[in-house]
Order: C-alpha cells, then sequence, then structure tokens
C-alpha cells in the first residue's frame, strides 16, 4: 500500500546532505532537462494529472498553462512552504529529509515556465527547517546546480528562502503574495476569469511543497509512470500525515484511492489502545468532520470524499477516538480561527469570534437550544459573503459537527 516516490530518501541518513542526495538519484532529472523545451515539460506535467498537494487540488499544468507565453514581463515561480493548517505537517518532512528535491523540482517546474527566480515562502514557526532548507540551497549554489547557469546550462535560475510572520491566513496563496510584496498578509479579491497569480505585478505560478517535489519524478521516469498509481481523475500518490488516536501516526505516501478504512486498520495500526473509533477529520482541520460510520465506502481522492461531503484537502487525517468530546473539539478548533482571521471581511472577523463566545457558554452549562440556531445563522453569514474560502470552511466545520453530533451540544444543553 505504501509507496516510495516523493519520500523515497526519507529513511537515508543524512539525506538532506548533497553529496548523499545526489547518490541516491537527486538532480538526476537535470541530465535531460534542458535538452527537451520548456513544454515538452510541461505537456508531461499535464499528462501526468499531478494535482495540487496543497488543499484545493487543481491541475497543475493547468496552472502553468495561465502563464503568457510569450512574455513581456519576468515570470515568477512561489513555493507555498507555510503549511499551518492543523493537522498538517507532511511538507515539512520533506524540507528536512530530502530538501534537494524541492530544489529539484523547483528547477523543472521554472524551466518549464520561464522563470529564473523562484521564492520559497516558508511558516514563521518553521525555523529548524527554515535552516535546513537555507543550507541546502547554499550547497547548491556552491555547487552550480543554481546561479547564473544551472550545471553550465546557460539557464540562470535564482532561490529565495522567504519566512513568514506566523500568520494562518499566508498559507491562502493571494494573501502569501502580499505579504512577500512586503504588505499586510489580507487575501485578494479574486479575478473574474482565469489568470495567472501576479507578483509586484508580473506572471507567477504558485504551488505546493509537496506539489513541485512530485515534478523530478514525473522528468525522469514520464507521466505514465506516475499515472501507473492513484484513479483516473486522481492519478499519483499523496503524503498523508496522520494524526490523533492512532497506534502509528505519522507522514505515510500511499496512492490516492486506497480505502480510509483500511489505513487506519493495517498502515496505522489501528485505534489507540483499542477504543472505538468515533470521528475522522480527513484533509486538515478545516474540512468536514465524518463519524465513523460514514467511513466504510470512502477512498482517500479528490473525488469520493467530496462525494461523501468533506473534502481531501491536504490529507492531514485527525483520527479521534470514543473519548473525544466533539463539542470541545470544535471549540478548540473555533478558538484558533478566531485567533487567525485576518479581519478584512466583517463575517469572518465577527463570526468566528460569536460562534466561538456560544460554544464556551455552552460547554460551560449555560447555553440553550436556540444558541444552536444562532451558530447556524453565524454559519449562513460566514458562507459566500466573504473575499477569500476562509470564512466558508468555517462555516462547513461548524454545520458538520453539529449535524453528525447534535445529540452530543443537545446533552450539554439539557
Amino acid at each position: 500500500m505504501i509507496v516510495k516516490i516523493v519520500s523515497k530518501n526519507f529513511d537515508i541518513p543524512n539525506s538532506h546532505r548533497l553529496d548523499v542526495a545526489r547518490e541516491h538519484g537527486r538532480y538526476k532529472s537535470l541530465n535531460s532537462l534542458f535538452s527537451r523545451k520548456p513544454d515538452d515539460i510541461t505537456v508531461a506535467v499535464e499528462k501526468s494529472g499531478l494535482r495540487g498537494k496543497g488543499g484545493g487540488g487543481a491541475l497543475t499544468g493547468e496552472k502553468w498553462r495561465l502563464i503568457p507565453n510569450p512574455s513581456d514581463k519576468p515570470t515568477y515561480l512561489i513555493i507555498n512552504a507555510d503549511e499551518s493548517e492543523p493537522g498538517t505537517f507532511k511538507d515539512r518532512q520533506i524540507i528536512e529529509f530530502d530538501p534537494h528535491l524541492l530544489i529539484e523540482g523547483i528547477i523543472c517546474s521554472s524551466y518549464a515556465i520561464n522563470a529564473h527566480h523562484a521564492y520559497i515562502y516558508i511558516r514563521g514557526e518553521y525555523v529548524f527547517w527554515a535552516k535546513r532548507l537555507q543550507e541546502a540551497i547554499d550547497e547548491a549554489y556552491a555547487a552550480g546546480i543554481l546561479g547564473e547557469s544551472v550545471l553550465d546550462s546557460q539557464y540562470p535560475l535564482h532561490v529565495t528562502l522567504h519566512r513568514g510572520a506566523g500568520a494562518y491566513i499566508c498559507g491562502e496563496k493571494t494573501a502569501l503574495l502580499e505579504s512577500l510584496e512586503g504588505k499586510r498578509g489580507h487575501p485578494r479579491l479574486k479575478p473574474k476569469g482565469k489568470e495567472p497569480e501576479w507578483f509586484f505585478g508580473n506572471p507567477a505560478v504558485v504551488n505546493n511543497v509537496e506539489t513541485i517535489a512530485s515534478v523530478p519524478f514525473i522528468v525522469n521516469e514520464g507521466y505514465e509512470a506516475y499515472r501507473a498509481y492513484g484513479t483516473e481523475k486522481s492519478p499519483g500518490t499523496m503524503l498523508f500525515g496522520i494524526s490523533g488516536h492512532v497506534e502509528k501516526p505519522g507522514v505515510y505516501e500511499l496512492p490516492y484511492g486506497v480505502k480510509m478504512v483500511d489505513v487506519i486498520e493495517h498502515v496505522c495500526g489501528g485505534v489507540l489502545g483499542g477504543k472505538k473509533l468515533k470521528a475522522i477529520i480527513p484533509g486538515g482541520s478545516s474540512c468536514q468532520i465524518f463519524r465513523a460510520d460514514e467511513i466504510t465506502d470512502i477512498t482517500l481522492d479528490y473525488e469520493s470524499v467530496k462525494e461523501h461531503g468533506s473534502a481531501l484537502g491536504t490529507g492531514g487525517m485527525i483520527v479521534m477516538d470514543e473519548s473525544v468530546s466533539i463539542p470541545q473539539a470544535m471549540k478548540n478548533l473555533f478558538e484558533f480561527y478566531h485567533h487567525e482571521s485576518c479581519g478584512q471581511c466583517t463575517p469572518c472577523r465577527e463570526g468566528t469570534g460569536w460562534v466561538d463566545q456560544i460554544l464556551r457558554k455552552i460547554i460551560a452549562g449555560n447555553g440553550t437550544h436556540d444558541d444552536l440556531k444562532t451558530i447556524l445563522d453565524a454559519c449562513d453569514m460566514l458562507n459566500g459573503k466573504t473575499i477569500c474560502v476562509f470564512a466558508p470552511s468555517v462555516a462547513f466545520i461548524a454545520q458538520s459537527y453539529l449535524e453528525k453530533f447534535r445529540e452530543e451540544f443537545e446533552a450539554l444543553l439539557d
């Protein structure tokens, strides 16, 4: 069940060092990269069906096609390494154990979109990982892998690592770009039609760490080799970060399409301490929750999880056993989302705090049945009335928790 594409070198001692990384295949794709046309790389990524692994699942090749060609402006590649979603911890595994894979992916991707400068926006709290990644970048420069001529190819590429300041909202790509430009991290209004992102008025592509780290395999082995894993609509693999009440939590690379229940039982060793499974959040804390009796037929791919009323997100599965209080879990999340709302949109700024206060009242034993209705009214105010998807995601959380575990909330009222 476990596959080793992105995670192939994770268990190799000192795999973060350039000499060890090269011994185990890193930068192999560059042997043929510059003898191919940039469009050949984009075509391979399109045919592979590679989807963004930062939450949205958009087709990577389609994103790259939005870059004007030819363009009279410089093009930029931006790597989203903010990874602030509770329950998500997969990108830091790549940065810690195989940072040269990410750099290799940046080179391949930059060449495909004709970018000569790439920026990595990393979460501010990732102090160790930022240091590890910067060391790898420095090694690559010293070895001539980055710089004015990548491995004497005459193709210049520079990579800059930028640390954020701890704002969750900067994981949203347009807020990330605003922050990277030196402004407050507020999401931008979305354009009417499809177009690239814009960095200082120049076209840019924003991709997640794992997405870019998947590109060298496609360049090396071909798109057919990538499509050999997964499903027709969700091809390839994903790093699933599984936490909570399981015997063996961790990051596992799995092909899309495996059964959720099999992953819990066979990959993670079952529920911790032999207790009963109660609930699962499938893709990071901003995804709707599943009851234990709902997961029998769910497979870990975008289509199946969506069909069952949630989202695969970042693959951060949070497993809860029978001891968990769902109202307490929801309160914990709303404290986080209330704190992390950027404040730009009134419904989000006020609504998250409003629901947080009501939950505090309910848990303290002072709630009424009208409070549950008020929470759902607040969700209506949050959904579809803000610039970014932060508020709608929070509304979906509240609605799913109240719908599927209403008896627990009512027990606190009674």
